[in-house]
């Protein structure tokens, strides 16, 4: 007997089981608290909780938009003293800058087809969108580590003084300031969301940050004569940058794979032997979709036990794994009868079909 049992639960949170509950002030509304209205995505179901899935992207664009913002005045603050001291390091660290801020398009993009409803040819919905985005934004670091490669070779050949350099160094100290703030924060919240491509857009503005170091430590070996300190630091920050280029394709290559922690199975695993009635847990699968997961299995209960209660078991199964699986959204349980002694193998009917 078997029950394959696709549950999505909607405006409640599982996992760390939170009830925040949703308060509606009385009287009129002050500005900050319509402000909250728009920004924030309401449920007005019984229970009066928000949609996990629409509160992680709504939290994604919130990101993207304050990054966008950070960058953007950096990396405007920095083009006036690129006019004004006609620092080429200090316009390579600019160009990072307004790169980085534009990789949030991308990651945009993506967080507003993930939260689209699954069709009939979509029928998982359209949240690997944001696998295609950490894509884009690892080739996005790459080629920042081609480009500070680029301009570090060609002033190590073509060595040339720094012209205003406490501006350039107040500048460069900018950069690193707005990049690593903005890095921080991205990790953070693509972190708390499960966004690996919001990681992946921090890690490379951190990469913007340590460039910045570099123009800076470059303008003072400058200040003192030593006009190679500029191309010699580049190249070494080119090297961490291609590290950190590591770190962020590993990261997301693995979630375009379906790689999940190990650690997350064995938790699924624990929960599921917990459940009244389950005696085994068979093959166990978790796969992202976008920053949610999604878990297929098998069980083995009682095999004299009714449809009704194997159908019973299958849904405290999946009950059990939202509140155990942070970010998980959905399991597809079915349910194996434990076998009898002398008994034939019930799905070898199926072994033709098994892939080797």
């Amino acid at each position: 007997m078997s029950d394959r049992h696709p549950h999505e639960h909607g405006p409640h949170e599982h996992g760390p089981h939170e009830h925040a509950p949703h308060g509606h002030a009385h009287g009129t509304p002050g500005l900050r608290h319509r402000l909250a209205h728009l920004l924030t995505p309401h449920s007005h179901e019984t229970a009066g909780k928000l949609d996990p899935a629409l509160e992680s992207s709504a939290r994604g664009m919130r990101a993207l938009w304050v990054s966008l913002a950070v960058l953007g005045a950096t990396a405007l603050a920095q083009a006036v003293v690129v006019a004004a001291s006609g620092s080429v390091a200090l316009l390579g660290d600019t160009v990072h800058n307004a790169a980085d801020a534009l990789t949030a398009v991308p990651l945009g993009i993506a967080f507003v087809l993930g939260r689209r409803a699954a069709t009939r040819r979509f029928t998982y919905g359209y949240g690997r969108a944001e696998d295609l985005a950490g894509l884009v934004i690892v080739l996005t670091i790459a080629a920042s580590a081609a480009f500070a490669a680029w301009a570090a070779v060609g002033r190590l050949l073509d060595p040339r003084p720094v012209a205003q350099v406490p501006a350039v160094a107040l500048a460069a100290l900018l950069g690193f300031a707005g990049n690593e703030w903005v890095a921080r924060y991205r990790i953070r919240v693509g972190r708390e969301i499960g966004s690996a491509a919001l990681v992946a857009d921090g890690l490379h503005a951190r990469t913007d940050g340590y460039t910045s170091l570099a123009v800076l430590l470059g303008a003072g070996g400058s200040a003192l004569g030593w006009h190679l300190a500029d191309p010699l630091v580049g190249l070494a920050i080119t090297a961490a940058i291609v590290l950190v280029l590591r770190d962020a394709a590993r990261e997301v290559l693995r979630r375009v794979l379906d790689a999940v922690d190990p650690a997350l199975v064995d938790r699924a695993e624990h929960a599921v032997r917990q459940v009244p009635g389950v005696r085994a847990v068979g093959e166990l699968r978790l796969r992202w979709i976008g920053h949610r997961l999604r878990a297929e299995l098998t069980v083995v209960v009682d095999g004299e036990a009714t449809l009704r209660q194997a159908h019973a078991i299958a849904v405290e199964t999946e009950h059990a794994l939202l509140h155990a699986v942070p970010r998980l959204t959905a399991a597809l349980v079915h349910a194996d009868p434990a076998p009898l002694p002398g008994e034939a193998d019930p799905h070898l009917a199926l072994a033709h079909h098994a892939t080797t």
